[in-house]
């Protein structure tokens, strides 16, 4: 199961909005198989694993491991509970149980149905954690939500504003976190900032220093105050800017009107929910992170820890998190926090 876990995450920011899952298969103690689900529309990982069994007579008598509950309906690709059954594997290890309605339980069903025998719930945690997203997608009806910051040694995330010079990031951390950012963006459905890091930062949020898709665009801009000049407007991915004034489609540009005098992360949250958006890192700046903060709406938090002082400006957002881990980047540090209460 481990190494159906991971196997699994070599699919993460490719198989939106289908979960991670790996498959492993074992005959008389050896693994002859395994597989994993590439990107949605493609075989799932039980196809891949056991289409890579060299010698097809075993699979009666091997198990087959999977990180999360066989499909059991037909999507873009046939019942994986169905391929299971008609190569007489009857012995199947499950990791975790599917939240989606479409199978929730159902795959495990037809298999046992079958006369397969199934065991399910090993390293659940461990599977559960693999498919975060997914889950807090299905379960929750909203995306699982990051929280990202670079901050100085001495608290600040960003300098006073008359100390800026020009319309460009001030760096906080080296190349080596910049990277690190960049890849998480390639992982993750979608990034948010708010109209004060447009204006004064200019981020395009693409993915430039690692391979992948880049993320959808998010942008709140109540007033539409922000000019089309800016970097998040050259229409090189999706975006969205929440505003109070209008609704707009164009190619992959929208304009969302939202009730500003309400709740607005919940709203962002159930706008991207809508558009099967099962992921979101929220980049900034410092008021548009409190807001989600108060508003108790994030699961993870990622602060980027650099060694220089500002001595002044805007400080950090303030949270209550469990601290999860700690991991040098060169001469950063990089802190990530779990929300006890999400």
């Amino acid at each position: 199961m481990s190494r159906c876990i991971q196997l699994a995450k070599n699919g993460l920011g490719t198989t939106y909005p289908n979960p991670l899952v790996g498959s492993v298969i074992v005959h008389d103690g050896k693994i002859i198989g395994e597989g994993w689900h590439y990107k949605a529309g493609l075989p799932h990982a039980e196809v891949y694993s056991i289409k890579s069994v060299v010698s097809p007579e075993l699979l009666k008598e091997a198990t087959i491991y999977v990180s999360l509950e066989p499909c059991s309906h037909f999507g873009k690709t046939p019942p994986c509970a169905d391929l299971i059954i008609e190569n007489e594997i009857k012995k199947v290890v499950v990791g975790s149980l599917d939240p989606n309605p479409k199978v929730a339980g159902r795959g495990i069903k037809k298999l046992m149905d079958a006369g397969c025998e199934v065991i399910v719930g090993v390293m659940e945690e461990e599977c559960n954690e693999l498919n975060k997203r997914f889950f807090t997608f299905h379960q929750k009806k909203r995306p699982y939500i990051f929280l990202k910051w670079a901050q100085t040694a001495d608290g600040f995330i960003a300098p006073k504003e008359n100390l800026r010079i020009e319309t460009k990031p001030v760096w906080i951390t080296n190349e080596f976190s910049r990277q690190l950012v960049h890849k998480m963006r390639a992982e993750e459905q979608a990034i948010l900032a708010g109209t004060n890091t447009v204006l004064q930062d200019n981020p395009s949020l693409t993915v430039r220093e690692w391979a992948g898709e880049n993320p959808m665009r998010i942008v709140i801009d109540r007033s539409l105050k922000l000019s089309q000049d800016f970097s998040v407007f050259d229409e090189s991915s999706n975006t969205i800017i929440f505003n109070e004034k209008e609704t707009i489609t164009s190619e992959n540009l929208y304009f969302q009107k939202i009730d500003f005098s309400e709740k607005i992360p919940q709203q962002i949250c159930t706008s991207l929910f809508q558009r099967n958006v099962q992921s979101v890192i929220i980049e900034g700046g410092a008021k548009t992170l409190q807001t989600f903060i108060d508003a108790n709406l994030w699961d993870e938090t990622w602060v980027f820890n650099g060694k220089s002082n500002f001595e002044e400006g805007i400080k950090a957002p303030i949270f209550k998190g469990v601290f999860i881990s700690e991991e040098k980047i060169k001469d950063d540090t990089l802190r990530i926090f779990k929300n006890p209460n999400s």
